[in-house]
């Protein structure tokens, strides 16, 4: 009988350690989804909320920013969008076509170009766009935007590009130093990266990407584009 008191009592001992373990499992639970609560979830509301804010405004191919960079600006009714990468052969030849026709359009068109770095395929575009655009800090943003198409060629296979472009600069008269912290900046990486989601939720695809009064040209040759921005002018 004794022993039969020792096993019910050993019974009752395993079946009080197993609810007081439930019950500290419980509680650890509890402990779990309240840190959760209050301190997960609104850590996370913050840092979403905070990314979403300094994401920095968007535009659309109908839109002039006020740090777009526009060539021959004026009260015209044409605007022409250009979303390129420096890197993109494509682009560089129809940054000549553009140039080819500006005479034609010049007095009714204003050019905007907007950054387009296709990274994944072009290793050096978002140097050169970063490049470009803090040569703008010393308007000298077109010149450089030249200087990059015109010697494509020469850097796109190198395995390091900033002391070419570096050599660029002192060629435009820029000042290095201011150069170099320009493009380091918030203000520069977010122009580009900023840039570059306005043409995806565009429709940009692939570069060029060449947009006239907001209707992106397919093909885009000399004529098309003489074209294209006379239908314009002739439709207002």
């Amino acid at each position: 009988m004794k022993v039969n008191m020792n096993k019910r009592e050993q019974q009752r001992i395993i079946k009080e350690e197993k609810q007081r373990a439930a019950r500290q499992r419980e509680k650890f639970a509890t402990t779990v989804r309240k840190t959760v609560f209050f301190v997960v979830v609104p850590l996370l509301v913050i840092v979403t909320a905070y990314v979403l804010l300094n994401q920095g405004t968007t535009y659309s191919t109908t839109e002039i920013a006020a740090n777009d960079h526009i060539r021959e600006p004026g009260e015209k009714p044409v605007s022409i969008v250009v979303y390129a990468d420096f890197q993109c052969p494509a682009c560089a030849i129809e940054n000549q076509t553009i140039s080819q026709a500006w005479p034609s359009i010049r007095e009714s068109a204003q050019l905007v170009f907007r950054h387009f770095p296709v990274t994944n395929t072009h290793r050096h575009a978002w140097t050169a766009s970063l490049y470009a655009e803090a040569a703008g800090r010393q308007d000298r943003f077109w010149e450089m935007h030249d200087y990059l198409f015109a010697t494509q060629p020469d850097w796109s296979n190198l395995s390091e590009v900033e002391n070419e472009f570096d050599a660029y600069a002192l060629e435009l008269n820029l000042d290095i130093e201011q150069l170099h912290l320009d493009i380091a900046s918030e203000e520069v990486v977010m122009k580009v990266r900023n840039d570059l989601r306005g043409g995806t939720a565009s429709g940009v695809r692939g570069t060029p990407a060449v947009f006239v009064n907001g209707r992106q040209l397919s093909n885009p040759s000399r004529a098309r584009i003489i074209d294209a921005v006379n239908d314009e002018v002739n439709s207002g």
